[in-house]
């Protein structure tokens, strides 16, 4: 499915990297990008906390990378012992690569393995310049006036 996004860029500014987003995040589904699990969770206002199920990885088997606004979370399991005899073999322990694309201003500040689910926080920090301000709207003219009036009554 190709989606034309030209309408949506003559009335937007700075949203050069939607299209590559929806592409991207298009493309994830067809690939059926279903392991690991995961879940994606609203902790506070300004923090996200994102928990994938990697049940049988080590904290050494796992990288987690940030790069260009997108975190990448790559497992790679070691080399399974030779003398193992499997009869059946459910545990998922395939090497894996999950993405998930950023939003401006949202860092990734902790990531913890804990009973196989590896739980990464995520915090959202507008930088003051660009938080919301109000302005002070003058009465420039008025003051003027009543400054003029002033100095004729004198």
């Amino acid at each position: 499915m190709k989606l034309d996004l030209t309408p949506l860029y003559a009335n937007t500014v700075g949203y050069d990297r939607f299209g590559s987003l929806l592409d991207a995040a298009f493309n994830a589904e067809r690939q059926g990008a279903g392991y690991p699990p995961y879940d994606i969770e609203l902790v506070d206002e300004n923090k996200y906390a994102i928990t994938l199920a990697i049940a049988g990885f080590q904290q050494s088997e796992i990288d987690v990378q940030v790069e260009k606004g997108v975190l990448t979370i790559r497992g790679k399991k070691d080399e399974p012992k030779k003398d193992s005899r499997y009869l059946h073999r459910g545990i998922a322990t395939r090497a894996f690569e999950r993405k998930f694309n950023l939003a401006d201003h949202v860092e990734v500040v902790d990531a913890q393995l804990d009973n196989g689910l590896l739980h990464i926080s995520l915090l959202k920090e507008i930088p003051e310049a660009m938080r919301p301000r109000k302005i002070p709207v003058n009465a420039f003219a008025t003051e003027a006036i009543e400054e003029t009036v002033e100095k004729k009554a004198s």
